[in-house]
């Protein structure tokens, strides 16, 4: 019996075979599959997340908030003397609600900035790319992990800043404070990601945070009134998506800003912002789902 050929039929068994015949819905070889929320993936990835930059929260978390200090530290001896008041409030107190904001965006960009990146330099972005995790999910994880950080930032940075005389953060809208540092985080860490899929070493990295972030967070009107500048400066800085979260995040601590003193005025900056974030995430999602510079 052992000369004799098995049937074609019987050398391989057919997909259908295995369910009781038919055509069984096998997804084409190479396409993931996702039946599901992945939410313990989710979680696992979010929780790796914040464990990297936690272990280093020297660096990640009270690092940000004393170079912050140093900033509201030398900018109120330099501009704040003689009782000097911005918007009917003293400097400092002017300048640090823009102080902690800034600083949650820029660690936000920093956190996302690194992932993919330092996976393709290391030759460990499968760890990213091969867990049953969908680009939505990918997607989440990261950002959460990012927008973590920033939250820790800002605490952090609050807690020094109520330390130093003359400061005061009373929350006028707590809505206005949520709403334009959840965003403006968000905003900031899908730029970080979109650089990472981006880049292919870190002076790539380096070249974004230097000549884009600094730049734009610098001159969002965190440490002055628009209202100073040439009109044509002043419609410059109205461009400046960044204006519109230093200053909305101001609103929510002070009930006055260079966009506006009620709720109606600060809206249009708050619908603007979620909008322009909105766009981002849905570019941020089609780069990982067509795999541009992450899948050969």
């Amino acid at each position: 019996m052992a000369d004799q050929p098995f049937p074609e039929t019987d050398s391989v068994a057919s997909p259908g075979a295995a369910t009781g015949g038919g055509k069984a819905s096998f997804p084409a070889q190479g396409v993931p599959h996702f039946s599901g929320f992945n939410r313990l993936g989710l979680w696992t990835l979010y929780m790796k997340e914040v464990r990297r930059f936690f272990k280093v929260q020297t660096q990640t978390i009270w690092a940000p908030a004393m170079t912050t200090l140093l900033y509201l530290m030398i900018f109120t001896v330099a501009m704040g003397r003689g009782g000097r008041e911005v918007l009917g409030v003293s400097f400092a107190s002017f300048i640090a609600p823009g102080l902690i904001v800034m600083g949650m965006v820029n660690n936000a960009f920093a956190n996302t900035s690194f992932n993919f990146l330092a996976g393709k330099i290391q030759g460990t972005i499968v760890d990213y790319l091969m867990p049953p995790l969908s680009n939505l999910e990918l997607i989440l994880g990261l950002i959460g992990a990012a927008v973590t950080r920033a939250v820790l930032v800002g605490l952090a940075i609050a807690a020094a800043m109520l330390l130093w005389p003359g400061v005061s953060l009373k929350i006028a809208h707590p809505w206005a404070v949520v709403w334009f540092g959840l965003m403006g985080s968000v905003m900031l860490a899908v730029i970080g990601l979109i650089t990472s899929v981006w880049a292919e070493k870190f002076d790539h990295a380096a070249m974004v945070t230097n000549f884009l972030i600094v730049p734009l967070t610098m001159l969002s009107g965190t440490f002055y009134v628009i209202d100073n500048l040439n009109p044509v400066f002043q419609a410059v800085s109205r461009a400046n998506p960044f204006f519109y979260v230093i200053s909305g995040f101001r609103f929510g601590f002070l009930g006055q800003s260079d966009i506006g003193a009620t709720n109606s005025a600060v809206m249009g900056g708050a619908l603007y912002v979620g909008a322009l974030t909105l766009v981002l995430c849905v570019a941020l999602y089609g780069l990982l789902k067509s795999g541009w510079k992450l899948k050969s």
